[in-house]
């Protein structure tokens, strides 16, 4: 069984088209042309605003002239994320999927049903001629993933309708009225090198293996951070006097937990270093054992030499600095059940030719949360003599207890399935709340399928659930009320 044999087919097969248009952050050029082009083969009205967002109009079906408008929304870019032994270009290259039992997944990549779904969904609606809806806008946003720049740059006054279903979220059953902000952080600073001494070899390491996943949805399950093992390794080594360190290099994107990190090193006592190795080794697979089982430790010759290296001093002031930034869960919320509040992702590390950087991304659902962890952060970065910078911040968005459409996906929900939905909060970002301040009238739900471990390469989707969503949402557009 293939992506082209499952049901519902009209989903299915409009989210395959999505998986063969590239589709990264920031480069999302082809997937852009291919949904104006899809627009058009099929007649409905499509356009881009002056920032690259692209939006669609889908007129009411006879009888639902009068019913409220809706604006359905997802993304159109994706994490590009694979496995080191996969070669894949995100940039030219479709994803390849396959079909292991009721699950979806791509081989050895991202799947891109984080946000590729939500758009099938949408795009759905508007293709099908037996959906009753009123008034149908859908929106597709760029660069949800690395700064939700397409929603911060939409300009009121585009979109006429009054409530707004985000399909961003990832597990069915589940309504979000709530997110949480997030801030960006990024240290940079320099060092000094000295010529590798007589007597030392060059090496190459590698923390490997570590699951990763999203760092909003994910960090509650206190996976590795590749960075953050990686620094506890290099501490000890270097504390040996055996070590010196080159470069350093860890993590791909801000909103993904690093799984992998890697270092050249200058050894001394191979043997001596390797024995060292594996006692930490050991020590971390222990730590790790339940949600990283497959971590793993590399050590083994470089095929050339470096002619350079950090100081002893530089070398332990940066790895120092990564140890204390902080990362992972820093509070659970007190008001809502199993809600992270705050957290950091120590998302990337690097140092090379004199200078270094680490990159991490913010989130709280109390923005003076966010900035206390921020001001810590900056007097980690202060005392290690590197410059930090915050940018791109955003606001989380405030459930609506009084939101008519929530009223409507709940009643609808029950009577559907049995059943009341959960409605809950995320510790993830979500466009809705930057969205409600171009637009601050719009009544706002997110729902979306059962999405497992996005923004790895095991991310994954539940296949029943697709169809679960797609008759939620035709019923849920039915009822809109007037």
């Amino acid at each position: 069984m293939t992506i082209k044999d499952l049901t519902p087919a009209i989903v299915w097969n409009n989210f395959y088209k999505i998986t063969r248009n590239p589709r990264p952050s920031k480069h999302e050029e082809i997937i852009r042309a291919f949904l104006l082009k899809w627009a058009e083969e099929h007649n409905i009205k499509a356009f881009t605003d002056d920032t690259g967002n692209v939006i669609m109009t889908v007129p009411a079906t006879p009888g639902y002239e009068n019913r409220k408008g809706v604006i359905l929304q997802g993304h159109m870019d994706m994490v590009p994320q694979k496995n080191s032994d996969v070669k894949h270009d995100f940039l030219t290259d479709p994803i390849e999927t396959k079909v292991e039992g009721d699950w979806l997944k791509a081989c050895g990549t991202t799947l891109g049903a984080d946000n590729g779904l939500g758009l099938a969904l949408a795009m759905s609606v508007a293709e099908s001629t037996d959906v009753p809806h009123g008034p149908i806008e859908i929106l597709a946003t760029y660069d949800e993933e690395t700064g939700m720049t397409g929603a911060a740059n939409l300009k009121p006054g585009i979109l006429k309708g009054d409530i707004l279903i985000n399909l961003d979220s990832e597990t069915e059953g589940e309504l979000y009225v709530g997110c949480a902000g997030g801030l960006d952080a990024s240290a940079e600073g320099k060092y000094e090198l000295e010529s590798a001494p007589a007597g030392y070899q060059t090496f190459n390491f590698a923390v490997k293996g570590c699951q990763g996943g999203h760092s909003g949805m994910d960090i509650v399950l206190y996976r590795a951070n590749a960075n953050r093992v990686a620094a506890r390794v290099l501490l000890g080594l270097l504390e040996t006097g055996l070590v010196k360190l080159v470069d350093l290099e860890g993590g791909t994107l801000r909103n993904a937990i690093p799984r992998e990190c890697f270092a050249t090193l200058l050894v001394k006592d191979a043997a001596a270093v390797a024995g060292k190795l594996e006692t930490l080794a050991s020590e971390l697979k222990s730590e790790y054992a339940e949600t990283d089982p497959d971590m793993q430790f590399v050590l083994e010759p470089a095929k050339a030499a470096a002619p350079k290296c950090a100081t002893d001093t530089d070398a332990l002031r940066i790895v120092n600095a990564i140890l204390a930034c902080p990362d992972g869960v820093e509070r659970m919320s007190a008001s809502v059940e199993n809600l992270c509040e705050t957290s950091t992702n120590l998302a990337m590390v690097g140092m090379k030719d004199g200078k270094w950087f680490v990159k991490s991304l913010l989130r709280s659902s109390v923005d003076t949360a966010k900035m206390a962890l921020a001001a810590r952060m900056k007097a980690v970065f202060d005392l290690a003599g590197a410059e930090i910078a915050f940018t791109g911040a955003y606001s989380g968005w405030k459930p609506n207890p009084n939101s008519t459409i929530l009223k409507v996906m709940k009643e609808v929900y029950l009577r559907k399935f049995g059943k009341e939905p959960k409605v809950m909060a995320i510790h993830a970002g979500l466009e809705c709340g930057i969205l409600s301040g171009a637009y601050p009238h719009w009544d706002m739900v997110s729902c979306g399928p059962t999405i497992l471990s996005p923004h790895s390469p095991d991310e994954r989707t539940y296949i029943p659930s697709i169809g679960i969503v797609w008759e939620y949402l035709k019923e849920v557009l039915a009822n809109i009320p007037e």
